[in-house]
């Protein structure tokens, strides 16, 4: 379960005398047909906000039950699984959150706080060492990561003293070839239409993170429901 803030919020913005009971921590699993929370207050601003509410706890909490399969998938290595900037418009910060609860990492939040030079970049600034150099120059104390495609780029990366790099679509094979190639000079991090099943197998490769932009933009929202009951 993900979203008990943002649940608390849209009926205490209604309503402030409406009483919210959980049942149930963040980050917890529930079972079917379990009461998540109580509620009491007027029947008004608890109909009304009910469906915007549910929307967020079941978008947030669908966002930390995907990112637990994955967090699952990886126990037992040392890699961690993070997520990307790929989130709904609008629930940026709500669905990092969730995936936290689900017990992933975040990667980088926006532009501000962290650098990737993608192939765009590189394509603009005319080679890997020019983007390089022209991130350093802009960057002040912020990570600075490069996206490489293959192990050439990978090398160009290395010698220009990048000190994480993502590796996009690697073959296994290539995996295990830049895991060699960097031992020691850099962390290196997965990327790329991984699926959930690959998990372990990337893993095994030595690589430092795995970046998985399906926990915030291929979620399947968890179905719950308000169930009123009046006092008379």
């Amino acid at each position: 379960m993900s979203g008990r803030e943002w649940f608390d919020a849209v009926f205490k913005r209604l309503d402030p005398t409406v009483e919210i009971r959980w049942h149930l921590d963040e980050g917890a699993s529930a079972q079917k047909d379990q009461v998540l929370c109580s509620l009491k207050g007027f029947a008004r601003p608890l109909l009304t906000g009910e469906r915007t509410a549910l929307n967020l706890l079941q978008t947030l909490s669908g966002t930390a039950t995907l990112s637990r399969q994955y967090a699952e998938a990886a126990r037992g290595t040392p890699v961690r699984i993070l997520d990307t900037r790929k989130t709904i418009p609008g629930l940026r910060l709500a669905q990092k959150y969730a995936v936290r609860c689900g017990g992933c990492d975040n990667h980088r939040m926006g532009l501000y706080d962290a650098i990737l030079i993608k192939e765009n970049h590189i394509e603009a600034a005319g080679s890997i060492a020019l983007a390089l150099a022209l991130a350093r120059q802009s960057a002040d104390s912020v990570m600075i990561e490069i996206e490489v495609e293959t192990l050439k780029e990978l090398e160009e990366a290395l010698i220009g003293g990048c000190e994480r790099i993502l590796l996009d679509e690697f073959s296994l094979e290539m995996m295990q070839t830049a895991v060699a190639m960097a031992k020691g000079k850099a962390l290196l991090e997965v990327s790329g239409n991984v699926r959930l099943e690959e998990i372990p197998t990337i893993a095994a490769t030595g690589v430092d993170y795995i970046s998985v932009g399906a926990l915030t933009k291929n979620i399947r929202a968890i179905d719950l429901s308000m169930r009123v009951a009046l006092e008379r």
